[in-house]
């Protein structure tokens, strides 16, 4: 796992993964929008203007040495969702309602955009996938990853022992405190296993997401998870945390595509 810089353009690798999976999470370093989004703020609904986060999405297309025009990204709604792209769609706006989009398409960039939630970006290097996974507390107890792996098995014949998992940047443990209806939620959905992803801090309740999510790939049968193990909220200068910043921020942009 390491950090690369391309023309200003600062991300986060997983090494795990081979050449022909082109990928990057985004720090929000190396963009053109001013404060609170400073700088590489690829997020269209957080009062930014539009055509700075349209170069901001060029910039890190090109970083990567990507078409910006083979992009296909979604409308991310908190869900379980899988939608499969088959082709770019750079000139509609996001139709799709999914927080999990796969490909075997080399001319498609799959592209989403988080500011706490986890990026999990997946990849099969036999049946040659790629998938990217957006996961907040709803889409992690509707298990989206369980449900991205299933897809990836259903449309391309995956099989899950093959499939490469990392867990990008997203805000950690000590950081995210959940009430009392999020709790049960995570002990309806990881029944026996939620006492191991919530822990107490200073008498509240704090849900670990990389581990739910870890786990819900493992009992998948994912081969290979990698956890990057860095906290949006902790690490300010790097990335956008909705939570630190009180919802006065940007998104990064993660991306995967086939080489």
């Amino acid at each position: 796992m390491s950090f690369h810089t391309t023309d200003g353009v600062r991300y986060f690798c997983f090494d795990s993964f081979p050449a022909g999976a082109v990928h990057a999470v985004f720090t929000r370093q190396g963009g053109m929008s001013p404060a609170p989004w400073h700088s590489l703020n690829v997020g269209g609904t957080v009062g930014d203007e539009q055509e700075r986060v349209v170069a901001n999405r060029f910039r890190s297309f090109h970083a990567m040495g990507r078409d910006p025009h083979s992009i296909f990204d979604v409308w991310q709604v908190h869900s379980a969702e899988v939608v499969i792209a088959d082709a770019p769609h750079f000139s509609r706006p996001p139709e799709y309602k999914a927080d999990a989009i796969l490909t075997n398409k080399p001319e498609v960039t799959l592209f989403m955009r988080f500011a706490d939630c986890v990026p999990i970006l997946l990849h099969d290097p036999k049946k040659q996938v790629v998938g990217v996974v957006h996961a907040g507390w709803q889409g992690t107890v509707k298990k989206i990853v369980r449900e991205a792996v299933r897809a990836m098995q259903a449309a391309y014949g995956s099989d899950p022992a093959d499939v490469l998992a990392g867990i990008g940047p997203s805000i950690g443990p000590d950081h995210y405190e959940i009430g009392p209806d999020v709790i049960a939620r995570v002990r309806e959905s990881f029944d026996g296993d939620s006492d191991a992803l919530l822990h107490t801090h200073e008498g509240r309740v704090h849900l670990d997401l990389w581990a739910a999510n870890r786990l819900t790939l493992e009992q998948a049968g994912v081969g290979r998870v990698d956890l990057a193990g860095l906290c949006t909220a902790c690490h300010p200068d790097d990335w956008y945390s909705h939570r630190a910043q009180q919802g006065q921020t940007g998104r990064f942009g993660a991306l995967i595509a086939l080489a």
